[in-house]
């Protein structure tokens, strides 16, 4: 009959169940005061570092107001709630370089604008990348979807303009049977997106997980935490209202507000590593003059000629 494992049997220094349990990312469970507390010091981030943040953010009010004329021009109208309230699924992908300016800020060193660009060369910016591609994915069969809800509401017709398409969905009854359909199915797209993402980036960008253990940990955090979780939803959905109500120009401090907090969020909710893995040194890239342009194309064939 097979004996079991001793830890302290010679040659087995660790049992392989302790270093399994080691790497599984251990959750707390938060209140609502940590919500604040995450509030707090992502907005204390975001007072530190302000112009970074904005010129990394500044794309979200860009895009807002050139999707509003687009939506004006073409007659779209219908889904520019859609695409605007979508966004919000992106949001945690963009505000990667927001994670990486507070985690700098938290280990007490410098933040700017280039540390934020450094998440481009995490180990884990493929897995990262993935995600993105992910949500993005989701964002598109949400406005597809949105698409197809108000077609079932209202057919192929056009509003002939805003007071137009306001009366058609104010007034109405296929407005408001819209306005309950959608809004109820864009909250489940909100939940799928809350549920593998929350705490998905800041994990792969500090302990460089793969998608699927980050994703894991963040369903896992959701599980143990549902009404802070909920509540955190709450908070992200009020923020982007708000921030899109003056031609979204208030994105500018939403988008980078919650950016830092949900780092912040994610300290709150998974327990630091005791002794985290140091990262190999980046291997030095020795630099040419521009004069060798073309051979430097070619190192391999440089080192045969030698």
């Amino acid at each position: 009959m097979a004996t079991p494992f001793q830890g302290n049997a010679p040659g087995n220094a660790t049992p392989l169940a302790a270093e399994d349990s080691a790497a599984v990312p251990v959750i707390r469970t938060i209140g609502l005061s940590d919500l604040h507390r995450a509030l707090r010091l992502g907005w204390e981030d975001f007072k530190a570092v302000p112009s970074h943040a904005i010129i990394l953010c500044v794309i979200y009010p860009v895009l807002g107001l050139v999707l509003a004329r687009t939506v004006l021009g073409y007659s779209v109208l219908p889904l520019l709630f859609p695409l605007a309230a979508g966004f919000a699924l992106l949001g945690p992908f963009a505000a990667l370089g927001l994670y990486e300016l507070s985690r700098r800020r938290e280990r007490g060193e410098q933040a700017s604008g280039w540390d934020a660009v450094e998440v481009l060369r995490s180990p884990s910016f493929g897995a990262m990348l993935g995600l993105g591609t992910l949500l993005l994915a989701l964002f598109v069969v949400w406005v597809a979807t949105a698409q197809a809800i108000y077609v079932a509401a209202f057919g192929y017709e056009a509003a002939a303009g805003i007071p137009d398409f306001a009366r058609r969905v104010l007034t109405t009854s296929q407005g408001w049977w819209l306005i309950v359909v959608g809004c109820g199915v864009g909250f489940l797209f909100a939940v799928v997106a809350l549920c593998v993402s929350v705490v998905s980036f800041p994990l792969m960008l500090e302990r460089h997980a793969g998608v699927g253990d980050a994703m894991v940990t963040s369903l896992r955090a959701v599980a143990r935490n549902p009404v802070p979780m909920a509540a955190w939803g709450l908070v992200v959905a009020v923020l982007l209202v708000a921030g899109s109500l003056p031609f979204f120009l208030g994105l500018a401090i939403v988008i980078p507000l919650l950016g830092h907090a949900t780092w912040h969020l994610y300290r709150e909710v998974v327990v630091p590593e005791l002794n985290p893995q140091p990262l190999p040194p980046r291997p030095h890239r020795e630099r040419r003059p521009a004069a060798d342009f073309p051979a430097n194309l070619f190192p391999w064939k440089r080192k045969n000629d030698a």
